[in-house]
């Protein structure tokens, strides 16, 4: 674990490298025992790492990392009711609305019917929120069909698209432009539920 400064107000926890379950886990549980923090402004966690914003009126960097580290001392002991809710994604695997649904098949030497049972018979954590309110970052892939973002992103990708870049899946929750292969449609709209941990299952319908 390294704590590294990241502005006036705000420190940066590192519990690990990469994407796993495990260090997901630590995120969890660590975000649950640092909110309690007096003087805690905000908290965002993500992958690997917690960012930290504080009251400078009572903080310097110092004296947070030292309340940070006081904080974590007593992790094994302080319940921490970690809550992770498991969210259905009805989903439409129809090239009408699949735009990329051929070319990921094509691309992993696979059949439609491939792709989309292996999209589905997996189960996604949420690992990150972001780069738009309520965009869910889930993982991980089957790595059978793991695939590379659109080498040109597409000017508007529309709102309820299920989409894959890499090793991750996700959905956009509003039009915007992108460039993730678009895989499936739903009209699941209940994106302000995701929180970080949470379970996400893709339904064929």
């Amino acid at each position: 674990m390294v704590i590294k400064t990241i502005s006036v107000d705000s420190v940066m926890l590192y519990m690990g490298d990469g994407i796993s379950p495990e260090i997901l886990d630590k995120v969890q549980t660590t975000y649950i025992v640092l909110k309690h923090i007096r003087g805690v402004i905000d908290i965002t966690p993500s992958y690997n790492s917690i960012l930290i914003r504080y009251d400078i009126n009572i903080y310097d960097h110092k004296s947070i990392k030292k309340s940070i580290l006081k904080s974590l001392n007593s992790i094994s002991t302080h319940k921490t009711d970690k809550i992770e809710k498991r969210i259905t994604v009805p989903t439409r695997y129809d090239e009408t609305v699949a735009l990329d649904l051929r070319r990921i098949a094509e691309i992993n030497s696979l059949t439609i019917r491939e792709v989309i049972r292996l999209h589905t018979e997996q189960t996604y954590r949420v690992y990150a929120i972001g780069f738009m309110v309520g965009f869910a970052y889930l993982a991980t892939l089957d790595k059978k069909i793991i695939t590379p973002r659109l080498e040109t992103p597409r000017a508007k990708v529309p709102k309820g698209s299920v989409a894959i870049a890499d090793n991750q899946t996700a959905i956009y929750p509003k039009d915007s432009a992108g460039g993730w292969n678009i895989i499936g449609y739903t009209e699941f709209d209940r994106f302000e539920e995701f929180s970080v941990g949470d379970i996400v299952e893709f339904v064929s319908i």
